[in-house]
């Protein structure tokens, strides 16, 4: 990298942008039924896990085609939860190298050993071949992460899970929407696990929801993230008689409270309209960036339906003559928000420290983590938002 174009680079980006209001990345489009249901819960009192609660998972589930989902108070507690379900201490529980690290997280806190599989390079999934690679006899389930929104290659997971005996606990944070040979991600597998973070295509501010296929592991799972208690604080004190609580197991404390399910149930009424969004912005930037020296998002698999929660390109310095982090220091400075989905799991100190990891035997997961930038994608963009961001991108890449 050339280090006096570098800074010729910077002081020209400042001068021509630095009058310009920052575009938040990942910025949530709240609309006032939102604000008013808010209102409306803090005057009614139950600000807890009650009737706003019961009303976004009857929503939620309806959405997505099943009986039941059980709302949580994060992704990561929704994986905690099914992960334990599924394994005895010390069991294996394989993922991918390329994800947040809440999904390692919430394996370790279930008792697991994470074990993590290498990505396919142009979906950024599991590589099903580098999973059934490091299947052992300790093996006991799967957590494919559907990455940016795309669903995974869900037949090829499920027929080595079938093989070894594995449950399957979907991890779908990007993916609410998503759909895979018809079928909606969370419902193929033995569980899905949704989030409802800030930056999600549905948000609550922090929030999860949880399916899964067997009613008997929803009923453990919705005992297990309100303490453990037999019955739920709406069903106590409701005017219906003095009704007492017992420990059943030793729960947490995972609950998610009417507040935040006051954002949900109108998030949820506007996500198909907000995908469509999102789907535009997605195709403004393809067919904007396709002269680009970056690496641009493989299209949609055949059969599938892709939820469009991240636009990543991948930035190679060869060939862009700017590196990834330049690239990051040089959009802000021109005031656009960009992330970073992900640097690979064996890059942070606390893994390496536990197991030793060395990025490099990950190496698929390793390339893309040291390359790879999201753009904005929200559907609060305007247009004007999006024309922003294709020209400082061009701009960033010296493209005009």
């Amino acid at each position: 990298m050339d280090e006096i174009r570098n800074k010729n680079l910077i002081k020209q980006l400042d001068a021509a942008e630095n009058d310009r209001e920052f575009l938040v990345f990942g910025q949530p489009q709240i609309l006032e039924d939102e604000i008013e249901e808010v209102v409306a819960c803090l005057r009614s009192g139950w600000i807890g896990t009650g009737p706003r609660v019961a009303r976004f998972e009857q929503d939620f589930a309806a959405f997505k085609g099943v009986e039941r989902a059980v709302a949580v108070g994060s992704c990561s507690a929704a994986i905690h939860l099914s992960v334990g379900i599924c394994i005895e201490p010390g069991d294996e529980v394989i993922t991918s190298a390329l994800t947040f690290c809440s999904t390692v997280n919430s394996i370790i806190h279930a008792g697991g050993r994470p074990v993590l599989a290498d990505i396919d390079p142009g979906t950024m999934n599991l590589d099903s071949r580098d999973v059934e690679a490091r299947i052992t006899s300790r093996t006991r389930a799967l957590v494919p992460v559907h990455f940016g929104g795309r669903p995974c290659d869900m037949d090829a997971l499920l027929a080595l899970a079938g093989r070894h005996g594995l449950r399957v606990i979907e991890d779908c944070a990007h993916a609410i929407e998503a759909e895979y040979h018809g079928v909606g991600t969370g419902r193929i597998g033995d569980f899905g696990c949704f989030s409802f973070y800030a930056t999600k295509n549905l948000t609550t501010g922090e929030g999860g929801m949880v399916l899964a296929r067997r009613p008997q592991d929803l009923d453990r799972i919705r005992t297990l993230a309100l303490h453990g208690l037999s019955t739920d604080a709406w069903s106590r004190f409701q005017d219906t008689g003095q009704k007492h609580s017992y420990a059943i197991q030793v729960g947490y404390k995972y609950n998610m409270t009417d507040l935040q399910a006051a954002i949900g149930i109108h998030q949820l009424r506007r996500i198909e309209r907000n995908r469509r969004r999102r789907t535009e912005i997605w195709s403004r930037y393809q067919d904007a960036f396709q002269d680009l020296p970056a690496d641009l998002p493989a299209a949609p698999g055949p059969d599938t339906r892709h939820a469009a929660h991240l636009y990543t390109l991948l930035i190679d310095e060869s060939r862009a003559g700017i590196g990834r982090d330049d690239f990051l220091d040089a959009m802000k400075r021109l005031a656009i928000g960009v992330g970073v989905h992900y640097l690979s799991i064996a890059e942070h100190p606390i893994y390496r420290e536990l197991f030793g990891w060395e990025p490099e035997t990950w190496p698929e997961a390793y390339r893309v983590g040291r390359r790879t930038v999201s753009l904005p994608l929200s559907p609060k963009l305007t247009d004007a938002d999006v024309e922003r961001v294709i020209r400082a991108v061009r701009k960033t890449l010296r493209s005009d």
